[in-house]
């Protein structure tokens, strides 16, 4: 399986299961909304940044020369894209079924406005970890690597 695959089909069922977990929570608390979208979105983003960072170490890892690492930036984007056209298609179809309230949005706004923020909120994260990772294997290479020693010149036989 490519990678940007498993990534879009794990986040975007992150993204329903969270939007699914949320609308239930809202019918049931709805005097708790805020701080509940606050704590799916801080759930989001951390899986998503925890990820970008993994890959980003992973990639440096395997090509420590900064010019010759992998392109991330596009296996990400296909994952942001994919995930959110994917969970927000598969919101709208869930939001058919009874006891799933996730906000009666119609397929063209799902499809479009509700998967450009999806987008964003995968592909922006995952960047930063990506370059979070690759700067934290960097900087742990430049630690183990022992600076050479310098001579005294006085006491250097010449």
């Amino acid at each position: 399986m490519n990678a940007w695959v498993l990534r879009a089909v794990a986040l975007g069922a992150l993204v329903v299961g969270l939007r699914a977990v949320l609308g239930f929570a809202m019918v049931n608390w709805p005097t708790q909304g805020s701080w509940m979208r606050l704590l799916c979105m801080v759930v989001l983003l951390a899986v998503i940044l925890f990820w970008g960072v993994l890959d980003g170490r992973r990639d440096r890892i395997a090509h420590p020369d900064p010019e010759r690492g992998s392109d991330l930036t596009i296996r990400w984007l296909k994952a942001g894209v994919a995930g959110g056209v994917g969970s927000g298609v598969a919101a709208w179809v869930l939001d058919f079924f009874p006891k799933f309230d996730l906000g009666d949005n119609g397929l063209l706004f799902e499809a479009t406005a509700g998967a450009s923020f999806i987008v964003l909120v995968i592909f922006v994260p995952a960047l930063i970890g990506v370059g979070i990772g690759r700067m934290l294997v960097g900087r742990q290479a430049d630690k183990s690597a022992t600076p050479p020693r310098a001579g005294n010149p006085i006491s250097t036989p010449v």
